[in-house]
């Protein structure tokens, strides 16, 4: 077995960090940049589309896209947090004051929906349905005791009392 590293071997030692974990210039980045702005834009529709239907959950989608956009543009990330698709769904939440009982009843309810439908399609398999209720409780644990609730009135006066965006 050849050792790799001892010289003996002209092939040279590239790790997997050193490809896509570049951090100056290059490439690299680039792709990288490339590929957070594909992942937000569709995590973008999706989350827009999820404003409209309601069992499909706007959120997650919404906190993806401003993930992705913050690595992969500024600008694009600047012009996300300034619309109103952000600014109603996850602007509360983001800025750690909570979210409307509204709001989290119906994520709540969305998760239990479309867990309940992997519970009863997964009837001959006891672990994978021990799995979903143990996701399910903690779901509903975090929603009621870590994500704050405040009123809807709250939030539209925090809107009011911020100045205009030029």
């Amino acid at each position: 077995m050849a050792n790799y590293r001892s010289g003996t071997d002209p092939t040279p030692t590239v790790k997997l960090t050193d490809i896509f974990l570049k951090t100056s210039g290059g490439k690299h980045i680039r792709i990288k940049k490339a590929l957070y702005l594909l992942l937000g834009c569709i995590s973008l529709v999706l989350g827009a589309i999820g404003a409209f239907l309601p069992m499909l959950p706007c959120a997650p989608f919404l906190l993806l896209a401003t993930f992705c956009f913050t690595k992969s543009s500024d600008r694009l990330h600047a012009w996300f947090i300034q619309t109103k698709l952000y600014q109603n769904n996850l602007e509360s939440l983001v800025k750690g004051r909570g979210m409307t009982k509204k709001s989290k009843l119906q994520v709540i309810s969305i998760v239990t929906a479309t867990m309940l439908i992997g519970f009863i399609l997964m009837r001959a398999t006891t672990i994978g349905r021990v799995v979903l209720c143990i996701i399910w409780i903690c779901h509903l644990l975090y929603f009621v005791f870590s994500v704050k609730t405040i009123a809807a009135n709250d939030l539209s006066n925090d809107k009011k009392s911020q100045p205009p965006v030029n």
